[in-house]
């Protein structure tokens, strides 16, 4: 998801690591915080893979800044991501709004649903947080406790808020002429709710 994350924001536009580490804290930090430990070491080993490319700019102090942006290899490698993601960043949330988050930038319409429709079907597939002796989904009208009543009340109304945009979206792009390329959400912050797997 970091990879992802780097490689989505700097294609959008270079910029210099405290910078990306903004953007990349708005989009995911709440729920995982990102740190310079992590960050840092990631952006080393994309740059040794030949991914991205460090260049120095006069900084507005004394000190001059280092930017970072993609190269050639780096572009593709979001692209190939984005058009195939793997399955654990379908079915979990944030790594699935990390993808969201970048998916304009696959040119293809029918490539971008194809990606939605994959979470769509997750979202259909029966699932809870808590499940019965026999191994069965609990449903908020099951569960006596009221505290976990209410994780499954919201987990219900958040599944289906995304699936109504999943599917709003999926016929948007299916459209002769697809749809018209989205303002990116690189700059503006969250993508979307930030609970863990959405539940029925």
């Amino acid at each position: 998801m970091l990879t992802l994350a780097i490689l989505g924001f700097l294609y959008d536009r270079p910029m210099h690591g405290y910078e990306l580490k903004s953007r990349i804290t708005a989009l995911t930090g709440h729920v995982r915080p990102v740190s310079d430990g992590a960050l840092y070491p990631a952006i080393a080993r994309l740059e040794k893979a030949g991914m991205l490319h460090r260049h120095t700019e006069p900084g507005s102090g004394a000190a001059p800044r280092q930017t970072l942006e993609p190269t050639p290899a780096g572009r593709a490698e979001l692209l190939r991501r984005l058009a195939d993601p793997e399955q654990s960043e379908i079915t979990d949330q944030i790594r699935f709004f990390t993808v969201t988050a970048f998916l304009h930038h696959l040119a293809d319409p029918s490539r971008q649903a194809a990606v939605l429709r994959r979470r769509l079907a997750f979202l259909d597939a029966p699932s809870s947080f808590f499940h019965d002796g026999a191994g069965l989904p609990v449903t908020a009208e099951r569960e006596p406790n009221p505290f976990r009543r209410g994780m499954l009340l919201v987990a219900r109304a958040s599944t289906a808020a995304e699936r109504a945009w999943l599917t709003g979206t999926v016929a948007e792009l299916e459209r002769p002429g697809g749809a018209e390329p989205a303002e990116s959400p690189a700059h503006g912050g969250n993508p979307g709710p930030r609970n863990a797997r959405p539940t029925r």
